[in-house]
């Protein structure tokens, strides 16, 4: 019998690449409107809901609770497992170089705060939640983040604009490799129940990395040039994202890597994508 996934945020960066890998893996995909459906009775009959809803930073607060609670309720009602995209804020500032599952999630500021509490509510529930925690994405496409948004704006001129030290190691996931693995994670014989966390390694680059990477990717030479943050801080009294943003700095100036031991035991055959094909992939658009 067909499995059946139903993805939340399925026009978003996660959920994009969750419905196409589903899909590829011949999972019967659904995808939810928000502006129409009923979550309780668009799960009912699956087996996975793919939590990728995100809300803009300044929604955070008021939005990211509320969401989650449905999610839970509709896995709940459902029987379904849930699989949560999950990002490395929850270790928060002085964070040891090597992350694991073990790493306590000590994050102090708010909006790693809202992370915490929303992953403990789905620790707390019961259910079935695989938490896949990556780093920074690169995507297939310009879709609104850190790398298109900020990092490679200039890349046409041959300039990698930074945002923090470029000689410290941070990590990277590519987004079809990460909805692959959220697929075969959730296709495996035997899993846990309960809650599971899983860190997707990736790739662990530095600024200069990315730099030398993306040479090779546009054919020239690309230098790196660090970003002006003052425009931001300056405006970050009356513009609540330029605040988010000020806020989040510090994990461009901490280094850290996701240990790859626990995804590397139990996916031990996943294979990862070459970093310069990734890199090629997301800068392809530029290119044309």
């Amino acid at each position: 019998m067909m499995k059946r996934v139903l993805i939340l945020g399925g026009s978003g960066r996660f959920g994009r690449h969750a419905a196409a890998a589903f899909t590829n893996a011949g999972w019967d995909v659904q995808t939810f409107d928000r502006r129409k459906d009923d979550l309780i009775r668009a799960s009912e009959g699956c087996d996975v809901i793919v939590a990728a809803w995100n809300p803009a930073y300044p929604d955070w607060e008021a939005q990211v609770p509320e969401l989650h609670k449905r999610v839970i309720a509709a896995a709940k009602a459902s029987g379904a497992s849930v699989i949560l995209p999950s990002n490395v804020y929850v270790y928060g500032q002085g964070s040891p170089g090597l992350l694991s599952a073990q790493t306590p999630h000590a994050a102090r500021n708010p909006l790693a705060r809202i992370r915490i509490d929303m992953e403990r509510a789905y620790r707390e529930s019961g259910i079935s939640v695989l938490f896949l925690r990556a780093g920074d994405f690169i995507d297939t496409e310009a879709s609104g983040n850190w790398f298109d948004q900020i990092l490679i704006k200039s890349l046409e001129k041959g300039v990698l604009t930074y945002p923090g030290q470029s000689n410290i190691p941070h990590a990277w996931a590519y987004l079809p490799d990460l909805a692959r693995a959220a697929v075969q994670l959730v296709e495996r014989p035997e899993k846990p129940a309960g809650a599971e966390e899983v860190l997707f390694s990736g790739y662990t680059l530095s600024g200069q990395d990315l730099a030398a990477g993306l040479s090779r990717a546009m054919g020239a030479p690309v230098r790196v040039r660090h970003m002006n943050w003052l425009p931001i801080h300056l405006v970050a009294p009356f513009w609540k994202m330029g605040r988010c943003l000020a806020e989040m700095r510090y994990l461009w100036n901490m280094p850290h890597k996701l240990n790859p031991t626990g995804f590397d035991t139990v996916l031990p055959k996943f294979e990862h994508t070459a970093v310069d094909v990734a890199l090629a992939s997301a800068t392809a658009h530029l290119r044309m």
